[in-house]
């Protein structure tokens, strides 16, 4: 037990840690728990159920915001007319991960399938910040998430259904796929963290209810702590991502995911993980 707790600590850092980075969280816990021959339970209930630590981190970090939008919601067409552009941007993923949930389960889960989709991704990555960008403060649409418009939330959508490959970073998809919508970097990534919310918010409860019953006490003890890891290291990984990409680009993300894809494809090619 002492074993499986320091294992888990271990896995809710690279959860909390790589979440909002767009590296691919699943992708990252595929590999540690394979590396760490984590076994404590069937895979990917750990890797999706702490996924709700990351959830509490953003209603911490926008506590301020979420309250005054709660509060307005009856009254402000502006708040109503930003959920239904998150609902709009949530429905590709969502819908296509009920319909083919065992498919991507069976198919996808493994360490080479990982280390292809981190390659694709760093490349696309590195593409999409060569693109020619728009200045920001040339629309209020490019530099403030609240105004994502229907267009753009329609593409971050459809770019974000890829993320059901691990591997793909539901973070790098739905950033991607911002910034391609003419979002500027910020806006990009505080639109993907509250699409967060609906999305890992929900696959963790219809995960949590579908598999209760075959979970021991200890291993709910495990996910639990897992996920209240997960939310304190998400949450300051919050913080250092938006104080980074106000000085940097995600280019080095790119070149870090299509690092990490080799090394990866090394170690299955040994039969270090599999």
């Amino acid at each position: 037990m002492i074993e499986d707790l320091a294992k888990v600590a271990i896995l809710s850092l690279i959860e909390g840690v790589t979440e909002f980075l767009p590296v691919s969280s699943t992708g990252h816990l595929i590999v540690g728990a394979a590396l760490l021959n984590f076994d404590a339970m069937v895979p990917p209930i750990f890797e999706i159920f702490i996924q709700i630590g990351a959830v509490a981190a953003v209603l911490v970090h926008y506590r301020h915001l979420l309250t005054g939008q709660a509060s307005q919601l009856r009254h402000s067409p502006e708040t109503r007319r930003f959920w239904l552009m998150i609902a709009l941007a949530c429905a590709p993923v969502a819908l296509l991960g009920i319909v083919f949930q065992s498919e991507v389960e069976a198919l996808f889960f493994s360490a080479r399938v990982v280390a292809g989709s981190l390659i694709l991704g760093g490349i696309a990555i590195l593409i999409v910040e060569r693109l020619p960008r728009l200045q920001p403060g040339v629309t209020e649409e490019a530099t403030d998430m609240q105004n994502v418009t229907l267009g753009q939330a329609a593409l971050v959508g459809l770019v974000q259904a890829l993320a059901l490959i691990p591997g793909m970073s539901r973070s790098g998809c739905s950033i991607v796929g911002g910034m391609l919508a003419g979002l500027d970097r910020r806006a990009a990534t505080e639109f993907s963290f509250f699409l967060a919310l609906p999305l890992l918010g929900g696959a963790t409860l219809y995960k949590f209810v579908t598999t209760v019953d075959e979970l021991g006490s200890e291993q709910l003890l495990l996910l639990l702590l897992g996920a209240a890891l997960s939310a304190v290291f998400a949450w300051l990984a919050i913080d250092w991502l938006l104080n980074f990409i106000s000085r940097h680009s995600f280019a080095a993300f790119g070149y870090y995911r299509i690092a990490a894809g080799v090394l990866i494809l090394a170690a299955a090619s040994s039969g270090i993980i599999s």
